[in-house]
């Protein structure tokens, strides 16, 4: 867990400054795409698959002081989520739930787990999946999807976003 630590310190050293430098260069925060009905938001949550849920939340919660979610079953997504608050955004636990659960395949691939995928909100899923298939980005499913928090989620395949799963949630 400790390395799963490590590294999402260090995507978030490298993640924030390339992200600010980007919008330095092209467009304010919150600025949507130039033409398109959409804009993209904040980053809602760092995804991070875990193969011992009680040990990972007890990590955050005991060793580390951060106020933990219950762990919540999704089965529709196949896992179990705890959310981990961090002031400005959050990490999302995942645990395989059933036999066909995505994270599963995950940690078979992974068996200390890591960082699963990240979430960036959007004003308006619908018509930011229409803009990105028409820009030849993949989705993982035909249509959006309820996730943890209750609003349609959209995951964009990670071959066609530099190796990132990305999810998409509705602000």
């Amino acid at each position: 867990m400790a390395s799963t630590l490590l590294k999402v310190a260090a995507f978030s050293r490298w993640f924030r400054p390339t992200l600010m430098r980007a919008y330095s260069r092209t467009a304010s925060l919150g600025q949507g795409v130039p033409g398109s009905v959409w804009k993209l938001g904040r980053l809602n949550h760092i995804a991070i698959a875990v193969p011992d849920m009680e040990k990972a939340t007890s990590l955050y919660r005991d060793v580390l002081g951060a106020t933990v979610s219950d762990k919540v079953p999704l089965p529709e997504h196949g896992v179990y989520t705890v959310f981990v608050e961090l002031g400005n955004t959050k990490l999302e636990l995942l645990h395989p739930l059933g036999e066909k659960s995505p994270i599963a395949g995950f940690l078979q691939k992974n068996k200390s787990g890591g960082m699963h995928h990240i979430c960036i909100e959007v004003d308006n899923i619908n018509a930011a999946i229409s803009d990105l298939k028409a820009k030849n980005i993949r989705t993982l499913s035909a249509e959006p999807r309820i996730g943890a928090h209750g609003k349609p989620v959209m995951f964009l395949h990670p071959k066609d976003c530099d190796g990132v799963l990305v999810e998409l949630e509705e602000a």
